[in-house]
C-alpha cells in the first residue's frame, strides 16, 4: 500500500504493488507469491479489479453493493460484488462504450451508449434490446418521472426515447451545432446540456421549451488565463437544487447558481486539458474535479485547495463511493485505482478493515515494474546475440517487443560486453579523483579563538560525511554552524586553556577516542568490502581479537595518564622550591598580638592548640577526651546517652606559685 500526503490529507493507494504478467501460468504466479514477500503482502481489495487493457467508464450502484466498469479489448462490462469482494460476472459487447447508466439499484436493469450509434439494453440475465440513434452519440441521461432517456450527440437535436412506449419522442430542437454533456437535476429534473460553443442550454422536460441560456465560454476566460481555441463544455453536474458545476474543454471549472448568469467560482487546473468528471462531496462541502491528468479537491465556497491526486496513468472517469472516503478511477492502463482518504469519510462497511489497517501503516512507495522481467525490442536482442530465440519459450510476445527473464538478460549482457565492469571502474576512479580535486579548492577559514578545536571539529566532520555518503545516509549539522555555540569561537572569555591541569588530565582520553573512532572506521570499511566479495562469510571478529584491542587501548590510556601526573607533580615541587627560597630570603619582622580582655596569655603553644581544638567538631572532641579520661558515655536502660565529666587534678606546684603570685601583688597594691 502507497501512502502519499498533501496538506496534511493522507491518501492511500489500495492498488499500488507490483503487478503479474496476465500470460503467467497460475502455478508460476503461486510460486512467485511463495517467493516474493512484496507480492505476498500488497493488498488485493476486489479480486481481478482490473481490464484487459484500458478502463473508460466507472460506476456504483445505487445499493452500494455492485461496482462497474466498462472497457477494451474486447469490449466488455464488468460487475464486482463488494460482499464478495470479487467478480460477479463479465459480458462482451460489439462495439466500445462511450458511457453507461444504471437505471436499477442494483445490476439488473441497464443502458450502454456505444460508439456505433447503438444503444443496448441489459436485463439481470444479460442482453435485453438494441437499437439505435440518429447521429453519433456522446452522452445521456435518464428523467425517472417520464421515463424518458435524453441522448446528446454530434447533432443539434437531443433525441428521446421514451421506455414506457418503446419509442421515439419529438427532439429537442438547440442553438448548438454539437451537444457534449447532458445531466438532469435531481429535485426539480431540470435537464441541461453542454454545447460546443461554450454554453449551456436548460429545458423543462414539462414544457419542452428552453427556460434558460448560460454563456460559460466568455465566463471561463480571466485576465490569467491563455486559451488558443474556444472553449467548449466538456463536463456537467447538479448539485441540489440551484447549484451546478460545469466543466470546460481548456482545463476550467466554473460553479453556478441557477438564479444568476455569473459563476461563483472560476477554479483553473492549469493544464490546459479538458475536465472529465465533477463529483460533489457534501460532507466536507468538496468539489472534486478531474482532467486526464490530476485529480483536485476544492472548496466549492472559497476555492481553497483540499488536496489532490496525479495518478501514474492518464485518467478517463473518477467515482466517488457514496457515504464514504474511497475514490475509484478509471484509467488508460489495464489496473483500476482505488484511493482511501480517511478525512472524507469512514470505509464502506464491505471493508471497514481498513480504518483499522491504515493507522499502522508507514509511508512506503512501490512501483508497478514487472522486477523479475525484462522488457526488450527486437533490436536490444541482436545487440544482445539472441535473436534466434525468438518463438521459443524463454520470450513472451508483448506489444512491440519481449519479456525476458532477468537473469538471462544480465547474463547475456556480461557476455555480450564483457568490459563494463572496467568502464564503471574507470568512472568511478575519475569520480574520485573530481572529489579529492573539490575538496583541495575549497578553503575553509578558521576562527579568531579556539583555533585548534574548529580545526578538530573540521576534521571530524570530513570524516563523518565520507562514512554517511557510502552509508546513504543524511549529514548531523555542524557545531561551527550552529548559532548556539557561536559564542564559543568569537569571545575570548572561552579560550581553552591547555596548560591546564584539567586539561592536560583528560587530552589523553580524547585523543584516544579519536584514535579508536577511527580504527573502527577503517574496521567497517573492511567489513563491508569482505561482505561484497564474500557474502556467505560471518560479520564480525571473534571476541578474543576485540578484548585485546579494547585492552590494549585501557593499557595506553593508563600510561598516558600516569606520565601526565608525574609531570604535574614535578611541577609543584618545583614551584614550593622557589616559594622556600623566596621566604629564606625576606627579613623576618616582630609581629605584636593583642589580648583580648578577660582572658590570660600562657604560651603560644596553648592557643595553637586550642584554635586546633575548636576547628574540630564535637564528636571529634568528645573522642579526644574520652581518650583523656574526663568523659565518659553509656548507655542506659531506657536507649538514651548518659555522659558524666571529671575534673582536671591541679599539680601542687601550680597551687604553689598562685599562692606566691597572689602574695606579691597584694605586697605591691598595700604599699
Amino acid at each position: 500500500m502507497q501512502v502519499s500526503s498533501l496538506n496534511e490529507v493522507k491518501i492511500y493507494s489500495l492498488s499500488a504493488g507490483r503487478s503479474l504478467p496476465e500470460w503467467l501460468s497460475d502455478r508460476k504466479k503461486r510460486a512467485l507469491q511463495k517467493k516474493d514477500v512484496d507480492i505476498r503482502r500488497r493488498i488485493e481489495l476486489i479480486q481481478d479489479f482490473e481490464m484487459p487493457t484500458v478502463c473508460t467508464k466507472i460506476k456504483v450502484s445505487r445499493d452500494g453493493q455492485y461496482i462497474m466498469a466498462v472497457g477494451t479489448y474486447k469490449p466488455r462490462i464488468r460487475c464486482y460484488d463488494t460482499y464478495q469482494l470479487s467478480q460477479k460476472f463479465e459480458r462482451c459487447l460489439d462495439a466500445e462504450v462511450v458511457t453507461f447508466e444504471i437505471l436499477s439499484d442494483d445490476y439488473s436493469k441497464i443502458v450502454f451508449l456505444q460508439c456505433d450509434r447503438f444503444v443496448e439494453f441489459h436485463s439481470q440475465q444479460g442482453h435485453y434490446y438494441r437499437t439505435r440513434i440518429p447521429k453519433f452519440g456522446r452522452d445521456f441521461s435518464y428523467h425517472y418521472p417520464s421515463c424518458d432517456l435524453y441522448f446528446v450527440g454530434a447533432s443539434s437535436e437531443v433525441f428521446r426515447l421514451n421506455l414506457e412506449q418503446g419509442r421515439f419522442l419529438n427532439s429537442l430542437q438547440t442553438d448548438a451545432s454539437e451537444n457534449n454533456v447532458c445531466d438532469i437535476n435531481p429535485v426539480h429534473f431540470l435537464f441541461a446540456t453542454g454545447t460546443a460553443e461554450g454554453k449551456v442550454e436548460c429545458w423543462d422536460p414539462r414544457t419542452r421549451n428552453r427556460v434558460g441560456l448560460l454563456d460559460c465560454a466568455l465566463s471561463s476566460v480571466t485576465a490569467d488565463t491563455e486559451i488558443d481555441c474556444l472553449p467548449s463544455i466538456s463536463a456537467l453536474k447538479f448539485n441540489g437544487a440551484l447549484k451546478m458545476a460545469v466543466g470546460t474543454s481548456t482545463g476550467q471549472v466554473l460553479l453556478y447558481d441557477l438564479r444568476s448568469n455569473n459563476p461563483l467560482i472560476v477554479k483553473d487546473h492549469q493544464y490546459g486539458l479538458p475536465i472529465k468528471s465533477i463529483e460533489f462531496q457534501h460532507q466536507l462541502d468538496l468539489i472534486i474535479s478531474a482532467d486526464s491528468r490530476i485529480i483536485k479537491m476544492w472548496n466549492k465556497d472559497t476555492g481553497k485547495i483540499f488536496t489532490s491526486m496525479e495518478p501514474e496513468y492518464d485518467i478517463n472517469d473518477v467515482c466517488l463511493y457514496p457515504n464514504s472516503g474511497m475514490l475509484m478511477t478509471a484509467n488508460e492502463a489495464p489496473k483500476m485505482n482505488i484511493y482511501y482518504m480517511p478525512v472524507l469519510g469512514p470505509a464502506p462497511r464491505w471493508c471497514s478493515f481498513l480504518d483499522n489497517l491504515t493507522e499502522e501503516l508507514e509511508e512506503n512507495p512501490e512501483s508497478t515494474v514487472y522486477d523479475d522481467y525484462k522488457f526488450v525490442t527486437r533490436k536490444d536482442l541482436e545487440n544482445l546475440g539472441l535473436a534466434h530465440l525468438i518463438g521459443s519459450t524463454l520470450l513472451r510476445a508483448y506489444m512491440h517487443g519481449f519479456f525476458m527473464d532477468i537473469r538471462l538478460y544480465h547474463k547475456a549482457k556480461m557476455m555480450a560486453n564483457p568490459f563494463a565492469y572496467e568502464e564503471y571502474r574507470r568512472e568511478k576512479i575519475r569520480q574520485k579523483i573530481e572529489e579529492t580535486r573539490a575538496q583541495r579548492v575549497q578553503l575553509k577559514k578558521l576562527p579568531k579563538v579556539n583555533k585548534e578545536l574548529a580545526l578538530k571539529l573540521i576534521e571530524e566532520e570530513g570524516e563523518e560525511q565520507q562514512l554517511t555518503r557510502k552509508r546513504k545516509q543524511k549529514n548531523m549539522p555542524s557545531l561551527l554552524k550552529d548559532d548556539r555555540f557561536k559564542v564559543m569561537f568569537e569571545n575570548p572569555d572561552f579560550q581553552v586553556d591547555e596548560q591546564s591541569e584539567e586539561f592536560r588530565l583528560l587530552n589523553p582520553l580524547v585523543s584516544k577516542t579519536s584514535e579508536k573512532r577511527k580504527k573502527k572506521l577503517k574496521l567497517l570499511l573492511e567489513q563491508e568490502a569482505k561482505e561484497q566479495e564474500e557474502e556467505e562469510e560471518p560479520e564480525g571478529k571473534p571476541s578474543d581479537a576485540e578484548s585485546s584491542e579494547s585492552s590494549d587501548d585501557e593499557k595506553g590510556w593508563v600510561e598516558e595518564v600516569r606520565k601526565q601526573r608525574k609531570l604535574l607533580r614535578q611541577e609543584e615541587k618545583v614551584k614550593r622550591q622557589e616559594r622556600f627560597k623566596e621566604d629564606q630570603q625576606t627579613l623576618l619582622k616582630p609581629q605584636f598580638f593583642e589580648i583580648k580582655e578577660g582572658e590570660e596569655f600562657r604560651s603560644f603553644k596553648d592557643s595553637a592548640k586550642k584554635q586546633k581544638l575548636m576547628k574540630k567538631t564535637l564528636g571529634d572532641r568528645l573522642k579526644l577526651e574520652e581518650k583523656l579520661g574526663t568523659l565518659n558515655v553509656s548507655d542506659t536502660t531506657v536507649g538514651s546517652k548518659q555522659a558524666t565529666f571529671r575534673l582536671k587534678k591541679v599539680s601542687y606546684i601550680y597551687i604553689r606559685n598562685f599562692l606566691l603570685f597572689y602574695y606579691f601583688s597584694f605586697k605591691i597594691i598595700h604599699k
